[in-house]
């Protein structure tokens, strides 16, 4: 017999198996970024069905990858968990109906979850994923690097691609995140865009040159574009959610533009961050432009008041 030690098995567990939850655990399977995948959704015929249907993609991919049905305990002591579960927009329904309902959904679900294992590491999805990923990270009481969402990661991947059609340059020699508080007020951060490594108005040519403020809402409207047609973002989601459970379980130290807590705002919102195996285990500066700065401020303070203001009435 070897004497070697087993590897241990890793195990993401996603909550909420709707569309985006659905099309993460695909992109997981596919990627065979962990062992065991872990579904856990209160509409159980939803979640059984969801099981078997991704079992046969496992089966696909040499059953690699096993997927179960799961309770949120179980859930609570995976190496990962993802907060899927997330009421979507509705004709009628106003921003701040989505947005308590969102709120009411992930305290339960953390309740349901806690005490989690010391270890694991919590990434929220659903919106407003900002807002969210603050209030799991004083309810769940892990340590703040252990809590994260996916922020403007998916943003500053399309505008990257946009750039690149535009320009006509490939898009692994791009380099642009949007970053801050997601959404309306999300920010380019084009003063520390490189294209090839040099800055990027070095670089585009008047005669190429493309408008990078309509790429900017060519970029926040994609999105909008989408939900407007078909409810949520469930593939881009979904390979967002692959990039970062591989950077986590796979200990690549990679950067990425993703919401974590800020303490001089007391709040999580998207700046450059290095995932590996214990979360945020790093910080990048970004180099932005006191206007970039200034608006980053200025919509980071209005969600740590929008925070407060929801604990309060907590409590």
């Amino acid at each position: 017999m070897s004497s070697e030690t087993a590897k241990p098995v890793s195990r993401i567990a996603i909550v909420g198996s709707g569309q985006v939850g659905g099309s993460a655990a695909h992109a997981l399977i596919i990627g065979h970024v962990a062992d065991e995948i872990l579904l856990v959704d209160n509409n159980i015929e939803r979640r059984d069905g969801q099981v078997r249907d991704l079992t046969d993609v496992a089966y696909f991919h040499h059953g690699r990858t096993r997927v179960h049905a799961a309770s949120y305990r179980e859930a609570g002591q995976c190496d990962i968990i993802i907060i899927a579960a997330g009421c979507k927009y509705t004709t009628g329904q106003t921003t701040i109906e989505t947005m308590s309902r969102n709120i009411s959904i992930v305290r339960t679900v953390i309740s349901a979850m806690t005490p989690f294992r010391s270890d694991s590491i919590l990434i929220v999805v659903a919106n407003p994923v900002d807002l969210l990923t603050s209030i799991a990270q004083r309810l769940s009481r892990l340590p703040a690097s252990q809590i994260l969402g996916s922020g403007t990661f998916l943003e500053s991947v399309r505008l990257r691609g946009l750039l690149a059609d535009h320009a006509g340059i490939a898009l692994d020699s791009i380099h642009v995140d949007i970053l801050g508080v997601h959404g309306e007020s999300q920010v380019a951060a084009w003063s520390a865009a490189t294209i090839g490594g040099s800055p990027i108005d070095k670089v585009l040519k008047p005669e190429n040159a493309v408008s990078l403020a309509e790429l900017e809402v060519e970029c926040r409207n994609r999105s909008e574009s989408i939900i407007r047609a078909k409810g949520t973002t469930p593939y881009g989601i979904g390979s967002v959610v692959t990039s970062i459970c591989a950077s986590i379980l796979r200990d690549e130290c990679s950067v990425r533009p993703v919401s974590h807590f800020q303490p001089e705002f007391s709040c999580c919102f998207s700046l450059p961050a290095i995932l590996g195996r214990k979360g945020i285990v790093g910080t990048i500066r970004a180099h932005l432009s006191g206007d970039e700065e200034a608006a980053i401020a200025s919509s980071a303070k209005e969600l740590r008041a929008t925070v407060d203001r929801v604990s309060e009435l907590s409590n």
